[in-house]
């Protein structure tokens, strides 16, 4: 039954519309499809993905505040989740809501992700189409240079990149919950620092052992997920400073 939901309402929508997106532009390759494909759908999700952002900024700003309560109600675990709570009330901040904004983003991300592993392009299956989408004829010559179709080194490294940068200004915004050297804490954010590094080589191995369409896929996402961040990082920063420098009027 979950199958079935997930397929209805979130795999077919999706394959249909990356479908109909070269079925209405026949001059646009499947690269350029899946480009833009992925741009709207990343739009659509920005507000989710924005609050997410703004609550990993957030929860970065309390950090000297959180690390205080911490150390003073050490030996007092009910005091000290108190005084959390309320410091998280006080500087309104919701520590749980960007991970329930990413359970709603994953299906969608997952779809995205099925989609161009498993969509066998050029080949289209006309089986998920919708009555009102044609199957057009798909041009796997990205840009006329590069066929998405087969591996691409090139279109790997690129994405194992992306990653890289992507994960460094994201993890840079998370706060830092360890607060003792040694601590359990401390080594998951020793673990969360080494992903950075880690994880692009897998996408790097994944991409480059699957057809490049996924590598052009990854590397639009995890690039349009580097812009957004930093977009929504320097938006919050621009309204903290922006009060401090307007003059007050003279008496």
């Amino acid at each position: 039954m979950f199958s079935s939901l997930y397929h209805n309402i979130v795999f077919n929508p999706l394959y249909n519309g990356l479908i109909y997106l070269m079925d209405v532009f026949p001059w646009m390759d499947a690269g350029v499809a899946v480009i833009i494909f992925t741009i709207i759908i990343r739009l659509i999700l920005f507000p989710l993905s924005k609050k997410a952002i703004v609550t990993q900024v957030r929860m970065k700003e309390v950090e000297p505040e959180l690390k205080s309560i911490r150390e003073k109600y050490k030996d007092n675990k009910q005091e000290q989740a108190l005084k959390t709570m309320a410091l998280y009330k006080e500087k309104k901040v919701s520590p749980f809501s960007s991970f329930f904004v990413l359970l709603l983003q994953l299906p969608i991300i997952f779809a995205l992700y099925s989609i161009f592993i498993n969509s066998g392009l050029p080949v289209v299956n006309e089986v998920l189409l919708y009555s009102f989408v044609k199957v057009p004829i798909v041009n796997m010559n990205f840009l006329g240079i590069l066929d998405i179709g087969m591996k691409s080194t090139t279109l790997a490294l690129l994405a194992a990149v992306a990653q890289y940068y992507q994960l460094h200004y994201s993890l840079a915004s998370k706060p830092n919950n360890s607060f003792e050297k040694g601590s359990q804490m401390d080594m998951a954010q020793s673990m969360t620092r080494n992903m950075k590094y880690v994880f692009p080589v897998i996408v790097f191995l994944i991409s480059y052992n699957i057809s490049a369409v996924v590598a052009l896929y990854w590397t639009v996402t995890s690039l349009f997920t580097l812009a957004q961040e930093l977009y929504v990082r320097y938006h919050l920063s621009s309204i903290t400073i922006l009060p401090s420098k307007i003059e007050r009027p003279k008496r």
